[in-house]
């Protein structure tokens, strides 16, 4: 018996909507991180992009848990001599509630080509509207 290996023309894409409201930005983030790779369909393949599209909405309005507000820290860096950047979680909820959401997911998602293919899947938006109403986005739960 030989295992199915799935190809990249017959995978089918599905569209999904996550509403971050008041849920853990963990939580979110790794089951967007599931549904970009295709982990939860039985035909996943780890070397194809077989996820689907995940439409994530109130991106500003997700909780974090303990002091992560005041103690997390999300560094740039430039690549200039003194070009560090450091902002806390709260300021990145406040100001780019969006890249603070993609950062998350993206961090959860393989470190190569096939990553970064899965990471232009991923669409966040700030505030409950979005404009993908024409794909039908079924609606994703998070426990």
């Amino acid at each position: 018996m030989t295992s199915y290996m799935q190809k990249k023309e017959t995978v089918e894409r599905k569209w999904y909507v996550i509403d971050a409201e008041g849920k853990s930005l963990g939580r979110v983030a790794s089951l967007a991180a599931k549904y970009l790779r295709g982990k939860h369909k039985p035909t996943y393949t780890p070397h194809i992009d077989c996820g689907d599209n995940i439409i994530i909405i109130n991106a500003e309005k997700v909780n974090l848990t303990g002091n992560k507000l005041e103690n997390k820290m999300y560094y740039n860096h430039s690549q200039y001599l003194g070009g560090l950047r450091e902002r806390t979680a709260k300021t990145m909820r406040e100001e780019y509630p969006i890249e603070m959401m993609e950062r998350a997911v993206k961090g959860m998602l393989p470190h190569n080509r096939l990553g970064r293919q899965m990471y232009r899947k991923l669409f966040v938006y700030a505030g409950d509207e979005h404009k993908h109403e024409a794909q039908k986005p079924e609606v994703l739960e998070v426990k």
